[in-house]
């Protein structure tokens, strides 16, 4: 392997980050970046990769500021779409950077020649002092051990990536976490929804008043609601709603119901089983089962299983006809849906824009950092013009640049897309020509758009790409993730805010998991043992001996007083394990637990299907100014009942153990 294959193998395992410092240009960055993600004032003068539209094979470096071409644009080439391969993940080579071959000694490189490891191994160490130099510290260390036999013992570096920013999705709340590899430089265009997407509501507030409004109009139906209030808590995303029960329930991952609720009051596990051990949540069934995919769907679960216990208790009015569940849950959903219709939610929501949305400075600055890397965006949402509108101004325009307004991230905005119709169907797209919403026909989009209705299909066909191609962004694992995916094969992200606050609870809860592990291991090291002795009793009945001598060689009466004894620690075991394990996940939520967790070991249902939907998920859109344009997110090692061991991140650091019998060797 010749230096420039050593070289671009850096980019093509999505070393992005780390590669200017292994070249040894040794250029000290003009500005710093905190390891919070901040930019100082001279930040937009950073170097940028350039690659016009994805079509042309020069790359040029140019300052974003003014567009000068500056030194180093003749020195690399960027793959273009017509060039593009596969790599050894199966990740398109698309947007990968080049050195060419005939600037490797002025680059320094020259003096890089030998086995890969060592130059790896040395590379890294540098780009990390680099790296810890911008202020993206990715701190290596080094700790000698020695392993095998105490005759052939052989000395192994353990090394450490110890990492301390954001950039690391497994160390921090707000990372990308990665189900499905996905090169980033490949994509050519992000897709993004607004609600609870680009726009973070106050659940409390926005939720709240929903549940007003729809509480209003079940009173002005004849239902009685006087004295109920709105309980965001009793709810997380990801559980289920029973329709033909009036249950609440959270399966997991297969779908076996692990905790339910009818009404507001939670069932014991033993209900649970007997009520749901011969079934399984199957999602198809629509009539039934209701998932709640996003944090719309909180106000309407809260009603809904109030309104089960009024309807438990007798307390609906004759009027209102006979009513089973499923009929209240219709009548609670009719309710909502009219809430939203009448537009005064709405209304309300752009009169008080800071009482609902939460603001986020470094929303735009991740959107500027993709656009200026010659990503197209868009912004395809189901609410209307005039809302989406307001929003967006209200959320993005006082932290862009300059006079830049909202309008100028996007390549295209698609308002009352109707999703997920819009991945579905073929719809008539119009065209938005005044600023209060008037529309016309439109049979060919342009760049830089406002667009009503249409779908995805038309999408691909004005950018004149598909697929793999695209990355779309939403917070609804349906309409936004599993449709874009099922239909288009689109690449998704998912953005689920509740994860900043689950990783937090995990933290919170280590001594707690530790400790009802610990008991759970001794537990099943003494069952161990009390099984061997009750199979060798067993076998003594039938005049057989044991499996081992010892047990064989044990008396009736020690036999005996030795099991008694095992069960009486193993009965105490439980008493102290079933409180404990009722309790894990309190931190996140009192009734269910944790989001992505069924049980201790198990993942939920929603969990399943993130997995299966979303390449990459994380907390919100500006997790995005972590990383770069260029990242290269790869999935995590899967763990398997038989593996004998993991290669994954092991009490919280990735390690690599290397044989360095030759290589110097300093402590940690």
């Amino acid at each position: 392997m010749d230096c420039a294959e050593v070289f671009n193998g850096f980019f093509a395992t999505g070393q992005s980050s780390s590669v200017m410092a292994t070249t040894n240009l040794r250029h000290r960055a003009a500005c710093s970046v905190s390891p919070r993600g901040s930019r100082s004032s001279c930040s937009r003068s950073w170097l940028r990769v350039r690659c016009s539209g994805g079509k042309s094979d020069q790359g040029v470096l140019e300052d974003t500021n003014r567009g000068d071409k500056l030194i180093g644009g003749d020195l690399f080439s960027v793959t273009s779409s017509s060039k593009c391969d596969i790599d050894y993940l199966g990740e398109s080579t698309k947007g990968d950077l080049n050195v060419k071959k005939e600037h490797l000694g002025s680059l320094g490189l020259d003096g890089r020649e030998g086995p890969i490891e060592e130059v790896a191994r040395i590379e890294a160490m540098e780009a990390d002092t680099m790296l810890n130099e911008l202020g993206l510290p990715y701190s290596f260390c080094q700790c000698m051990s020695t392993v095998g036999a105490p005759k052939m013992k052989r000395k192994i570096l353990t090394y450490t990536l110890a990492v301390q920013a954001p950039l690391s999705s497994r160390h921090s709340p707000r990372g990308i976490f990665c189900s499905r590899t996905l090169n980033l430089r490949s994509i050519s265009v992000i897709g993004y929804d607004m609600d609870y997407t680009l726009i973070q509501y106050n659940v409390m507030a926005w939720e709240g008043r929903a549940y007003d409004y729809c509480k209003a109009n079940l009173k002005s139906m004849g239902f009685p609601v006087d004295g109920l209030k709105f309980d965001p808590d009793l709810v997380i995303r990801g559980l289920i709603m029973d329709k033909e029960r009036g249950n609440l329930v959270k399966a997991d991952r297969f779908g076996y119901v692990k905790r339910a609720m009818h009404g507001t009051r939670m069932l014991s596990t033993k209900t649970v089983s007997e009520m749901y051990g011969r079934e399984l949540v199957d999602l198809r069934n629509e009539s039934r089962w209701e998932f709640l995919n996003t944090f719309f769907s909180v106000s309407e679960a809260v009603m809904y299983m109030q309104m089960v216990d009024r309807l438990d208790e007798g307390a609906l009015p004759a009027e209102l006809g006979p009513l089973d569940y499923r009929g209240l849950y219709k009548a609670v959903t009719l309710a909502l849906f009219n809430a939203h219709v009448e537009g005064r939610l709405k209304s309300e929501i752009i009169g008080e824009p800071e009482r609902f949305v939460i603001p986020d400075p470094e929303l735009p600055l991740a959107l500027l950092d993709q656009k200026e890397s010659g990503k197209k965006l868009l912004l395809i949402t189901n609410s209307d013009y005039h809302y989406t509108n307001k929003m967006m101004q209200h959320a993005f325009n006082r932290y862009l640049p300059n006079d830049m307004g909202w309008r100028d991230l996007f390549e295209m905005v698609i308002v009352s897309a109707r999703k997920p119709e819009f991945f579905q169907i073929s719809q008539p797209m119009y065209e938005v020509v005044t600023e209060d919403g008037l529309m016309r026909p439109c049979f060919k989009a342009h760049s830089g758009g406002l667009y009503s209705g249409g779908n995805a299909l038309m999408v691909e066909k004005f950018l004149n790409i598909h697929g793999d191609e695209i990355l779309y962004v939403g917070d609804h694992i349906y309409t936004d993730v599993s449709q874009s995916k099922v239909h288009l094969r689109w690449r998704t992200a998912l953005i689920c805010r509740e994860l900043e606050e689950e990783y937090k609870a995990l933290i919170d809860s280590k001594n707690h998991r530790t400790a009802l592990i610990k008991l759970i291991n001794q537990k099943e090291t003494v069952g161990e043992l009390f099984n061997q002795l009750r199979l060798a009793l067993q076998r003594r009945t039938k005049e057989r001996p044991a499996q081992t001598l010892a047990a064989t060689s044990m008396g009736d009466q020690e036999l005996t007083e030795t099991m008694q004894k095992l069960l009486i620690v193993m009965q105490r075991l439980d008493e102290k394990i079933a409180p404990m394990l009722e309790a894990d996940g309190e931190k996140f939520n009192k009734r269910w637990g944790y989001l992505c967790r069924a049980g201790l070991w198990d993942k939920s249902h929603l969990t399943r299907q993130i997995e299966k939907y979303a390449d990459i998920y994380t907390s919100r859109v500006s997790n995005f100014l972590y990383y770069t344009p260029f990242v290269y997110f790869r999935s995590q090692e899967q763990r398997l009942a038989h593996d004998s061991y993991s290669l994954s991140s092991l009490d919280g650091h990735n390690e690599l153990t290397v044989d360095m019998l030759n290589l110097p060797l300093t402590s940690c």
